[in-house]
Formats: C-alpha cells, sequence, structure tokens
C-alpha cells in the first residue's frame, strides 16, 4: 500500500453481501456495498487524535467511470477475482453507496476457497482502497460524557467528496480503527490535508501522527541535511515533547 492510499471497512451484515447461485450460464456472482454513503464514522478517536468521517453521495461518479478498479481477497494483488475491464467486475452508486457485482470463477482455488470462507463467515468484512481527491473538513458538535454526566464536545469531521478507487476487497480482518491501523488512516488523512497545526493537536495525543508530516523540501543541500529516513531535529523535538506530554515524563 502507498503512502497515499487510505483502506475503510465494512462489517459483512452492513456491506449487505450476497453470494448467488450460477445463473443460466452457470456463473455465480458476488453482490454487495464496500462503501456506504453519509454514514458518520470515527477514525481514530475522534475526541483526541482521530476525526470523524463521511463519504458523501456521488464520491465515486468519476472513478468508476473512468477507472479499472479490482475485486481481490484481502488486498491482495495476487488474489483477483473479477476486474472492470474483463467485464467481470460491475461498480455502480446506488442511495445506500458503492455497489460490487462480480462474476465468480470457480476454476479458480481461491475463489472456490473465498465462496465456502463466505458461507463459513470465515471472511467478515468488506474494504476498498483508494485515494482522496477532494474533501473538506468541518467543525461539529458531539455528545459525549464527563464524569458520568452528559456534555458536549467539539470533533472535526471530514467529508469525502471524491476519490480514486483502486480496488475492492473481501476481507479476513477488518482494520480497527483504535489499532495500528486506524493511526495509519489518521497520519495519511492529515498529511493530504496538509495542516500543520491539525497535526500539532493530535500529536498531542499520539506522537507517532508526526512520522506522517511532510517536510518542505528544501532547495538547497546543507552540510547537516537530513538523509532518507532519518527525522529533522524541529521534528525529532517536538515528537519528544509529545511523547513527554502523553506519558507525563519529565523535561
Amino acid at each position: 500500500m502507498t503512502r497515499t492510499e487510505e483502506r475503510r471497512d465494512l462489517a459483512l451484515a452492513t456491506a449487505g453481501v450476497q453470494v448467488r447461485a450460477g445463473g443460466d450460464d452457470g456463473t455465480p456472482g458476488f453482490g454487495g456495498h464496500a462503501a456506504v454513503f453519509n454514514s458518520r464514522t470515527a477514525i481514530g478517536n475522534p475526541l483526541t487524535w482521530g476525526f470523524y468521517e463521511e463519504i458523501a453521495a456521488g464520491a465515486f461518479t468519476k472513478t468508476i467511470g473512468e477507472g479499472d478498479a479490482r475485486f481481490l481477497v484481502d488486498h491482495d494483488t495476487r488474489l483477483v477475482v473479477s476486474r472492470v475491464s474483463a467485464g467481470t467486475l460491475r461498480l455502480a452508486q446506488d442511495a445506500v453507496g458503492l455497489a460490487v457485482d462480480a462474476d465468480l470463477d470457480s476454476e479458480l482455488s481461491y475463489v472456490r476457497d473465498l465462496v465456502v470462507n463466505l458461507r463459513n463467515k470465515n471472511i467478515t468484512g468488506m474494504s476498498f482502497g483508494f485515494r482522496v481527491v477532494k474533501d473538506d473538513w468541518e467543525t461539529v458538535s458531539v455528545e459525549t460524557t464527563v464524569d458520568g454526566a452528559k456534555a458536549e464536545a467539539e470533533a472535526e469531521l471530514r467529508i469525502i467528496r471524491e476519490v480514486q478507487l483502486f480496488e475492492v476487497s473481501a476481507v479476513t480482518f477488518p482494520a480497527y480503527e483504535d489499532t495500528d491501523a486506524g493511526l495509519r488512516s489518521v497520519g495519511v488523512a492529515l498529511a493530504a490535508r496538509g495542516d500543520a497545526d491539525a497535526f500539532d493537536r493530535r500529536a498531542a495525543y499520539r506522537p507517532e501522527l508526526l512520522d506522517f508530516r511532510r517536510e518542505p523540501a528544501e532547495t538547497t543541500r546543507s552540510t547537516d541535511a537530513t538523509q532518507p529516513g532519518e527525522t529533522t531535529g524541529a521534528r525529532q523535538a517536538m515528537r519528544m515533547q509529545a511523547l513527554a506530554a502523553r506519558y507525563r515524563l519529565a523535561r
């Protein structure tokens, strides 16, 4: 997965996945949704280091018309189930979200495995890999609890308006957003946003996010220039300060 690529997951129940028996031509099919429109999802912890996210209706319009997405198993490019340009994968937008309709070729052993794993509930989610082309950020009020009492807090909401779709996948392990997958989702989104203040606010809770922050390109190379893989002095200092604050270490 490239540094700019993002992934989002759905549980199979939400995705509405169905495996259809073979029709007149004997080819079984797969149907469901890889994304749901206008459904607010927590990416990380929205009240501290994360944000809320919604996918706007129509976000896939351009990429469906111009792209050549694949249907994979577990995001593995070696396990291609179907493909738009081959005529075996059909993508569309409906009132729910991004609808997936795929032919399943039972001559492929991993496709047979996929059907059995779906039937036995060993595969538990749908996912899609994408790059954000256009998004908006806004502040929203959310209800929370402080010391057992109801209260209101502010959080940021990211509205995804347009994406470039690379693939949809049936996945064994959907990415739970409070794990490292959630951290990466937040980091990639903030890097694309390019807002230093947004990074700094969240790094107070999760200093690891600074690893995703893009440094401005230097026009000249100084004698102490940072080598690939190294961290600049200023960035390292910020990271150490954030770590100290997080773990209440003496500075």
